[in-house]
């Protein structure tokens, strides 16, 4: 079987994540292709798209939000995320059962004893005037009858779990603030979520095994588990094996990919790319080290926003009224710092809509 090292592996990577060539694909094929984006911090996916596609305008990701192509909505590992409207009724009921794993593994205790089926019927019968609503007065609404558990537990079981939501407009648009308001996801897009399939063999799981490998393979069942949170879909991974080829890699782990996916010759150059918070290119795997270096691997977690060098982890940025300010995780070389200086500014230009490229490279963290 062959053996994929890590700098053919973070190749691969950086093209089924539309990095290593920025694409024309239009705004709503891009999000369909990444499988959604992390979005619960609510400006980080017009940064991840500005990197991934050429000339994209923030604007026509806002006008799909707004006109319900595009959702908001608790999803993948129990996180909000930006989805195509169509992903998001298809694979929401696929998710149901970790989406309430994962709340009662934060709120077990609060919700002890608690009807998780009465307090959804309760749920949607407060939503049922199609009145948005914040986390904060769904709890309020049901507290009378649920008063033990607290207003965070009982809201956030109802929002991220027991009822599918829609995170509202104006929340997500570009340079626009505004709190999380809800409506069920049938009433903001209009139709029915698919229901569960009875069959054995996860027919949907088999769609995002499919999805998954086109945006993150090649991978190993364990990644496909840290993207989805689901518990690695064993029958899905079985029904479409024969589909699929494998590989190893250095650590002898079995990876599974589509056969005709890019896998690009590992001495391809890869461009800088700055990276949002949360970016699903590093937050997609449970072996991280494709991309990003051990000693580095809690940036992904803790929100830090990253660049990539050479396709790796290597410097983060943030960014103030008029300047984006680099800090490198080790010595770049003058290439390199230019190559950072030249993206660093086409950023700042893009985050102040052309009223300033100012970019500011500080010296090496530690």
């Amino acid at each position: 079987m062959t053996v994929l090292g890590t700098r053919a592996l973070n190749r691969a990577t950086l093209a089924r994540q539309l990095l290593l060539d920025r694409s024309d694909l239009p705004v709503l094929d891009a999000v369909a292709h990444l499988g959604g984006l992390q979005a619960q911090e609510p400006q980080e996916p017009f940064v991840g798209l500005w990197s991934r596609l050429r000339a994209f305008d923030p604007a026509v990701l806002s006008d799909l939000l707004v006109g319900r192509s595009v959702v908001r909505t608790h999803l993948m590992r129990r996180t909000v995320h930006l989805l195509t409207a169509a992903d998001t009724l298809a694979w929401r009921a696929r998710h149901d059962a970790m989406l309430r794993q994962r709340v009662l593994g934060t709120y077990r205790r609060e919700l002890d004893g608690v009807d998780l089926e009465e307090l959804a019927a309760a749920g949607r019968e407060v939503l049922a005037d199609d009145e948005p609503r914040t986390m904060s007065e769904i709890a309020r609404a049901l507290s009378d009858r649920w008063p033990a558990p607290g207003p965070r537990p009982l809201g956030e079981v109802v929002v991220a779990a027991l009822v599918p939501m829609a995170q509202l407009p104006p929340r997500g648009l570009w340079r626009t603030r505004g709190g999380a308001r809800y409506l069920p996801l049938p009433s903001w897009l209009g139709q029915d979520i698919s229901p569960p399939s009875p069959d054995a063999s996860d027919p949907v799981g088999q769609q995002l095994v499919r999805r998954y490998l086109a945006a993150f393979g090649p991978a190993a069942s364990a990644d496909l588990r840290a993207w989805c949170g689901l518990a690695g879909l064993p029958a899905a991974v079985a029904a479409v094996r024969g589909e699929l080829v494998a590989f190893r890699d250095e650590r002898g782990r079995e990876l599974l990919d589509l056969p005709d996916a890019p896998r690009p010759d590992p001495d391809v150059p890869a461009p800088v790319r700055f990276l949002p918070a949360f970016d699903n290119a590093i937050l997609g795997y449970h072996d991280r080290g494709r991309i990003v270096d051990d000693a580095h691997r809690g940036l992904s977690v803790a929100g830090t926003r990253v660049v990539l060098v050479d396709g790796r982890v290597s410097a983060t940025w943030t960014a103030t009224a008029d300047t984006v300010v680099v800090t490198p995780l080790r010595g770049l070389s003058g290439a390199e710092r230019d190559a950072v200086a030249e993206q660093g500014q086409a950023l700042a230009s893009f985050l102040s809509d052309g009223d300033s490229d100012r970019v500011r490279i500080d010296a090496p963290s530690g």
